[in-house]
């Protein structure tokens, strides 16, 4: 396994990071943040005149038809500018699964316009009557040449900006995905905040009628295994996130310490405050790793549950330990909300927390080596 980042996404990398440190700036984010929907949409527009709105869109569609590695590469350097924008939900939770199950028809419909800057996408993959993202208690019911649905869905990333929310549901064959229109008779959302001041959303389903057209890949059977792949993605791509957090709160403390004078001396020359660096430094390392294994896996087309769990545990458990770490370092000066490190710490949190805690990755890590035994490392 080769983690050398090919040309083609050292190139997405630089044009990113380009943008972003044109372009974003802690005033501008703070600004953001203040907005109810928690949306830069003219940095949306610029990242869809460079192009990289279409990572994860086929070229037949008006993409550049790469796959979860660039993709996480992008989020890697949203992370480092911690700026509000629904990437992970609309490329990752809404184009790719569409590029990859959809009809020809759905492909057309949403692909293109998502390249375009002119949609979002999102999933909602966590169920309040089900802990099994494949086995979800939604149902929908068939009804003639639509289907009605009714359930609760928990943490939709940007709910209330998404034009289609691909929404699991339990059928009488199996299980299905269906692209939701939020503005729908019967779809109720409700926004909650969270840690970093970002609305996730609420999306109670009562007798939402969906047309046929709107069921991912017209599959009513597959659709957990579906699910789980979105939950498999989604996991890595939160990682992704959370390590471009870290690394940019970690360098930020770096720059700190070694110009903060105590004593006469920068406080980085003293030894505790270099312990403290390095054992972060080690955790961002590590996150990385396991990440991008992570990434290659999926990218392959292999099983990758365990390295996604195992991902988004290092991004919970070693995520946590950077930024506080970072917060500690900074002294009084990291808890002043001027003062960008804290909008770091709190991103963290949040991601920590994103689909399970890490508590709860090394739970389903563990049921599933009871159940299937140990696998060969590849």
């Amino acid at each position: 396994m080769d983690f050398t980042p090919s040309e083609e996404q050292s190139s997405i990398r630089d044009l990113a990071r380009g943008i972003f440190e044109k372009e974003v700036t802690p005033e501008r984010v703070k600004t953001i943040e203040l907005r109810e929907d928690w949306f830069d949409r003219e940095l949306w527009a610029t990242l869809a005149e460079a192009g990289l709105l279409g990572l994860a869109v086929p070229e037949s569609q008006g993409g550049m038809g790469f796959g979860i590695l660039e993709v996480c590469v992008l989020l890697e350097e949203i992370g480092r500018v911690v700026v509000p924008l629904p990437a992970l939900p609309t490329l990752l939770l809404g184009a790719m699964p569409i590029a990859r199950f959809g009809t020809e028809a759905q492909k057309s419909e949403w692909l293109g316009p998502v390249a375009a800057g002119d949609r979002v996408l999102t999933a909602a993959l966590v169920d309040a009557g089900s802990a099994d993202v494949a086995q979800p208690a939604t149902r929908a019911v068939r009804d003639g040449d639509a289907w009605i649905l009714d359930g609760t869905k928990r943490f939709v990333l940007a709910g209330g900006i998404a034009d289609r929310v691909l929404v699991p549901a339990r059928t009488s064959e199996g299980c299905g995905i269906f692209l939701v229109d939020p503005s729908a008779a019967g779809v109720t959302i409700t926004a909650q905040r969270v840690t970093s001041n970002e609305p996730v959303y609420m999306l109670d389903l009562a007798g939402v009628r969906v047309s046929d057209e709107d069921l991912l890949g017209g599959d009513a059977a597959a659709g957990g295994t579906t699910a789980s792949w979105l939950h498999d993605h989604a996991l890595v791509g939160i990682a992704a996130t959370q390590a471009g957090v870290c690394e940019r709160a970690l360098e930020m403390t770096s720059r700190y310490v070694s110009e903060r004078v105590q004593f006469g001396v920068p406080i980085g020359s003293f030894q505790a405050v270099q312990h403290r660096s390095a054992d972060a430094y080690m955790d961002v390392l590590a996150m990385r790793w396991v990440t991008w294994r992570a990434a290659w896996k999926l990218h392959t087309g292999e099983d990758a549950s365990r390295e996604a769990w195992v991902a988004k545990f290092w991004a919970a458990e070693a995520g946590s330990r950077v930024v506080n770490a970072t917060q500690h370092l900074h002294g009084g000066i990291g808890a002043d909300v001027d003062y960008p490190v804290h909008r770091y710490f709190l991103w963290s949190k949040t991601l920590e927390l994103a689909l399970g805690s890490a508590m709860q990755q090394l739970a389903e890590l563990g049921q599933d080596m009871a159940r299937t035994g140990p696998q060969e490392q590849t």
